[in-house]
């Protein structure tokens, strides 16, 4: 039994125009003779071992161009193509330009790299070359900064982002540029500020950006109050001076949680806080009293505590209690927030810094939580501009040692 031999795949063939020519010619004189156009075409294609399908189409698109047939002509078929090759073009031109109005709105040409890293993240869309010439970079720039080995500023901010996404994340994520700056200075590195800004944007980060501060102080008209012996005056000379404080609110889903702060006016320490389900006198009792034991639970000589027209600072239990630590009470102006700004500062910065970045909140004890971590950090590693960009609790250490110098040298002028 004879095998049959496996077919062969058919490859497309190029005709050149002489070979299309001759065909056209040939099927033509052939229709002539017979008179009729049935089968001429594939009787050529068979002869001369061509497509039939190909002597057809060359065969009708002749007829068309001689006017013989209504069509499109060649020449009417090649400025058609020649249009939707070009509207191709300018959609994807302006296509890459959509994609690259990010970094071409300033108008100046944005730098190399920045070029390159837009090339990398649009080539498999549009190609290499057509992304260039719509932005009218060169190719070869492109292959060569590709291929060329980082330069000492790629391998300076390569080693620099990681020192600043460390000191970002180990500060709350909530350093801008210029604290973030001073923070890598303290640590050691010779950076500039403006080097810091740039390489936050590439990294995607930011600090924070504080709101409006909402009172949940509430004054009860009448009520026998303290006067004000701070007069807006947040000044102190020394540690234990002047202390302010005020109560701020979170919402839970476990209901509302009251915060209470006390805050050193002299080094923007923290001297004692408080988190409770109610703003009732006992929770800043309890603050007031957390700031006696870590001041040493001495009786204060010389101390003033200001707060805003609450009535939880007004009540006679509170000032009671300022009494018998030695304490002064001084009360602000009812609903007057420049009266106490500097414990609402410290109230914003708790919300900017702290609540409005990790919730929602479960439970009060979850802020109870986070609200003890935030006043540590606060007090021991915050950079704050007041203080020359220490922490407090460097601030006052600082204080304590030209303290003991100064005596130290009253002690040897007088022996």
């Amino acid at each position: 039994m004879p095998t049959r031999e496996p077919s062969k795949k058919a490859t497309a063939r190029r005709y050149s125009p002489e070979e299309k020519e001759r065909a056209v010619r040939l099927v033509r004189t052939l229709r002539e003779e017979l008179g009729e156009d049935r089968g001429c075409a594939k009787r050529i294609a068979d002869q001369l071992g061509y497509g039939v399908e190909s002597v057809r189409a060359w065969v009708r698109q002749a007829d068309i161009d001689d006017g013989h047939v209504g069509g499109l002509t060649t020449d009417e078929s090649e400025r058609l193509k020649a249009l939707e090759q070009e509207n191709r073009e300018l959609r994807r031109a302006n296509s890459i330009l959509r994609s690259a109005s990010g970094f071409l709105r300033g108008g100046a040409r944005p730098p190399t790299a920045l070029i390159v890293e837009f090339i990398d993240a649009n080539r498999a869309d549009h190609g290499v070359e057509p992304i260039c010439d719509v932005l009218q970079f060169a190719p070869s720039t492109y292959y060569a900064f590709k291929t060329r080995p980082p330069s000492a500023r790629a391998l300076s901010d390569a080693l620099m982002k990681v020192v600043l996404l460390r000191l970002f994340v180990d500060n709350l994520s909530v350093y801008g540029a210029r604290k973030l700056w001073m923070a890598a200075h303290r640590a050691g590195h010779d950076i500039g500020r403006d080097q810091v800004a740039r390489l936050m944007g590439d990294l995607n980060i930011q600090g924070v950006r504080r709101r409006r501060h909402v009172r949940t102080t509430r004054p009860v008209e009448g009520a026998p109050r303290a006067p004000d012996l701070v007069d807006r005056d947040f000044t102190a000379i020394a540690p234990d001076r002047l202390w302010v404080t005020d109560l701020t609110h979170v919402q839970t889903w476990a209901g509302t949680a009251y915060v209470s702060f006390i805050t050193d006016v002299f080094s923007r320490f923290i001297v004692g806080w408080r988190v409770a389900a109610n703003m009732a006198t006992p929770m800043v009792l309890e603050t007031l009293e957390m700031a006696r034991t870590l001041r040493g639970g001495r009786r204060f000589v010389g101390l003033v505590c200001h707060s805003d027209a609450g009535s939880q600072y007004t009540s006679i239990r509170y000032t009671e209690r300022l009494v018998e630590l030695g304490a002064a009470p001084s009360i602000g102006t009812v609903a007057d927030s420049y009266d106490n700004a500097l414990a609402e500062t410290v109230n914003g910065l708790y919300k900017a810094e702290l609540i409005w970045r990790r919730g929602p909140w479960k439970t009060v004890e979850a802020v109870e939580l986070a609200t003890m971590e935030w006043v540590s950090w606060f007090n021991n590693q915050r950079l704050h501009s007041a203080l020359g960009y220490v922490p407090p609790v460097e601030f006052e250490a600082a204080w304590a040692e030209t303290q003991t110098a100064s005596g130290l040298a009253v002690v040897q002028s007088v022996g």
